[in-house]
């Protein structure tokens, strides 16, 4: 019934509205709705009556009402562009506006932010950023050149340096892109922790703003750049080996006076590690030290050789037979007058507190030991080389510590071009009958230009024949090329010292000024003949990258060391007598047969054990000279107690050098031993050193239990 009803309503047509109808119902309607709003209660919580709203809102609604929209762009371009301004800038002066380190660590945990005690609404995802982006956003907030450097692969620039201009103009173009771009500073926000607007507002007025390095990002998150341990290459060889009279009676070698190896030695061990094996080379560590040998009494015999023969104490069947050698002292008043090229190195790899900072330091102790008619020159080599100071008299000390004071690093090492201009300038200094010498400082490494150790050796060999010799100072750590070091040193006529602290400056340069400056004789040489019927075997201790050949004894055209004013040699042999039950080597099958010693008048061959013969030039001449000496039972003592306090103290020395190097001969013989050694030996010691090297025996001693 009712859906008959239904329809018929279905089809009747709608009569038309009255337009005076309803513009009364309109009337009505807006008049009941003004009553109902003038009396409405006021809104909970707000006894004034109107809607809370926030001050913004107050003043923006009407502002907008009124179709203000040209204020409201306005608005829009100044606040957008400074929001984004502080928020880089905030982000690149390292001033975090929550504990963001705490905030990367719940990241790195959950994956969500955790600002205090209040849970947050989670952030919506963004869209994952590009890799250009990415870079562009690094650059940002990371700062440009670092930024630059961090992304480079670790491969292709092992070393850090400065950028080149074109790295450069790079990064400014980013850095104006970063801060002009709404898109880059959308990508700044990307970039950083969503939780960073996070905050209560009456935590940021009431506390001040702590400026706090920035927290670093979790691993996955940033650039790894890890130095390699193992950059550093030294110069070194497998240790001597047991050698028997009967098949090698001779044993040659070159003098060495360098100390390098025990700085490096020092160095690791005060670091709390133990050196390479490969860092240690046994002669040089001996020779670090000042000994009391007899010297000549005059300068027509530069040097005087003196032999002791004695127990090995770390092989009761083995004996010790000890060469020690003393240079002729000169007088500082007589020292003849000096050329110095300072050759610097000011390449990028300096630029650490313990390389560039540190050398300017020893030149200046340097500087200030040297006489008012000595000169000096100052080249620098980077990725070029340039004249900082042409040849300037030390009476001018000002200028020159002004010159040395405004180096600074930066670029890459192009030592060969360096080189040539440091022996152009001593050349041309060039002083008759005085010291003209090249001080090479760097790290060593060289990596523009000629930089193989061959090819730098070719350079130096014929720079040399200009009577300019050379002495070459290490610095730094990390990519110390102490092989290179060892070539230029060793075929250029001159020495290697390594420069870890200002103390080894002030003894190097200062305290030994005239063993370091003063040559008083080149190309030296050893040559050691064993006697058969009274040695069995021999081991040479240390001088590994010193040894010659037989025949280059007696030919004068072959490179060897040199002894400067006072300078002490020390050469330590373990001989094994014949029947001693420590010979290693079985007697050959075939050999022949042994023959009786020649008769002499005097049988004075027939008591010795050896024959010591020692080869030099004079500096400025080409010929060389030779002195020798006896080795006799009345060159021995009865036990190691009986010798010298400077001998014992050397043999102390050689010990924990063999021990340290990993010498199989020395195991047994503990650090402990060597130390007590050492103590009892230890005598005068005005500068300490000897009391360092009792603390460091003790250091290796505990490092190696670790």
């Amino acid at each position: 019934m009712m859906n008959k009803e239904l329809e018929k309503l279905s089809r009747l047509i709608a009569p038309a509205a009255d337009p005076e109808a309803r513009a009364r119902a309109l009337a009505a309607a807006m008049q009941a709705f003004d009553s109902a709003e003038n009396n409405a209660a006021a809104a909970q919580g707000n006894a004034k009556g109107w809607r809370p709203s926030s001050i913004i809102s107050w003043i923006w609604s009407p502002a907008m009402n009124k179709k203000f929209l040209a204020g409201s762009a306005l608005a829009t371009l100044l606040v957008i562009p400074a929001a984004g301004y502080l928020t880089i800038e905030l982000t690149r002066n390292g001033s975090p506006l929550v504990d963001q380190t705490k905030i990367a660590g719940n990241l790195v945990q959950n994956n969500m932010p955790k600002p205090g005690d209040q849970p947050a609404a989670a952030a919506p995802q963004l869209p994952e950023a590009t890799a250009e982006e990415k870079r562009l956003a690094k650059l940002s907030a990371a700062g440009g050149a670092q930024a630059l450097r961090d992304e480079e692969p670790q491969s292709e620039k092992p070393d850090a340096a400065p950028p080149s201009e074109s790295d450069t103009g790079e990064i400014a173009a980013l850095k104006n892109k970063s801060e002009d771009s709404a898109a880059t500073l959308g990508l700044a926000k990307r970039a950083a922790p969503a939780t960073l607007g996070i905050v209560a507002q009456g935590q940021l007025l009431a506390e001040p703003m702590a400026v706090a390095p920035s927290p670093v990002p979790p691993a996955e998150g940033r650039a790894q750049i890890q130095l390699d341990p193992n950059r550093e290459r030294f110069a070194n060889a497998a240790a001597n080996p047991i050698k028997s009279v009967a098949t090698d009676p001779v044993s040659t070698f070159s003098a060495d006076v360098d100390s390098a190896s025990y700085s490096f030695v020092r160095r690791s061990l005060t670091g709390g590690a133990m050196p390479d094996p490969q860092s240690v080379r046994v002669e040089e560590m001996i020779n670090y030290f000042p000994y009391d040998w007899p010297r000549p009494d005059k300068a027509d015999q530069p040097f005087k050789a003196t032999v002791t023969v004695m127990p090995t104490p770390w092989n009761h069947d083995t004996e010790l037979m000890h060469v020690a050698i003393k240079g002729y002292d000169i007088a500082p008043a007589t020292a003849p007058h000096a050329n110095l090229v300072f050759l610097i190195d000011v390449s990028g790899s300096m630029d650490e507190p313990d390389k560039l900072p540190l050398l300017k330091s020893a030149f200046h102790l340097l500087v200030n030991r040297l006489k008012v008619d000595d000169t000096v020159s100052i080249v620098t080599y980077a990725g070029n080389a340039g004249t900082v100071l042409e040849p300037t008299r030390v009476a001018e000390k000002s200028k020159i510590l002004s010159a040395i004071e405004r180096l600074e690093a930066g670029g890459s090492t192009g030592g060969a071009e360096g080189i040539e201009a440091a022996y152009g300038l001593a050349k041309q200094a060039f002083v008759k009958d005085g010291v003209n010498r090249v001080m090479l400082a760097t790290d060593g490494d060289f990596n523009v230009g000629p930089s193989s150790d061959e090819d730098l050796k070719r350079i130096i060999e014929e720079k040399r024949k200009d009577g300019i010799f050379l002495t070459v100072l290490g610095f730094g750590r990390g990519n110390l090329n102490d092989s290179l070091m060892q070539t230029l040193a060793q075929n250029g006529n001159g020495s290697a010292a390594y420069i870890d602290t200002l103390a080894e400056a002030q003894k190097t340069l200062v305290e030994e000024a005239g063993s370091t400056l003063f040559p008083i004789a080149k190309d030296v040489k050893f040559q050691v003949e064993f006697n058969p019927e009274r040695i069995a075997e021999y081991r040479l201790i240390g001088y590994e990258t010193r040894a010659l050949k037989r025949e280059d004894f007696n030919n004068d055209r072959v490179d060897a060391g040199d002894i400067g004013s006072g300078h002490s040699v020390t050469a330590i042999y373990e001989i094994t007598p014949k029947g001693s039950p420590a010979v290693m080597n079985d007697d050959l099958r075939y050999g022949a047969a042994e023959k009786a010693p020649a008769a002499t008048s005097d049988n004075a061959r027939q008591g010795e054990l050896a024959f010591v013969k020692m080869r030099y030039k004079r500096p400025g001449e080409d010929k060389s000279a030779l002195i020798t000496t006896p080795v006799g039972d009345d060159n021995a003592v009865a036990s190691i107690d009986a010798a010298p306090g400077d001998v014992r103290f050397s043999v102390a020395v050689a010990a924990f050098g063999q021990k340290l190097g990993r010498v199989a001969a020395v195991d047994a013989y503990s650090y402990q031993a060597i130390a007590d050694l050492a103590a009892a030996s230890r005598g005068p010691d005005p500068f300490g050193y000897r009391s360092d090297f009792l603390g460091l025996v003790r250091l290796a001693d505990s490092l190696s239990h670790q």
